[in-house]
């Protein structure tokens, strides 16, 4: 069993920046890929970021460029800079990750960017 505690979430202004940190209960990281997803009101969860257990980054189109996932395997966490923020940015951010054939979420944090 894995728990995933995401944090970091608030309220920023357009153009601002943010760290969302994803904390495993356990150490997975070295064995498992490491998602960021997010869900705006009334829209389907969508796929944010993903570093690989070798440490390799992928990106979705809208936040290429504005976005960095990264992670520390001593502190069992991951985390999303995300900097250049848009209002479109709005939405719950959640942690994910497949361990031994386990699917597992966080609970969420709420982003909001608004002026």
């Amino acid at each position: 069993q894995v728990q995933l505690v995401e944090s970091g979430g608030g309220l920023v202004q357009p153009g601002g920046s943010l760290r969302l940190s994803c904390a495993a209960s356990r150490n997975i990281f070295s064995t498992s890929n490491m998602r960021w997803y997010r869900q705006a009101p009334g829209k389907q969860r969508e796929f944010v970021a993903v570093i690989t257990s070798v440490g390799v980054t992928k990106y979705a189109d809208s936040v290429k460029g504005r976005f960095t996932i990264s992670g520390d395997n001593a502190k069992n966490t991951v985390y999303l800079q995300m900097n250049s923020l848009k209002p479109e940015d709005t939405a719950v951010y959640y942690c994910n990750s497949i361990y031994q054939g386990n699917d597992y979420w966080g609970q969420g944090t709420q982003v909001t960017v608004s002026s």
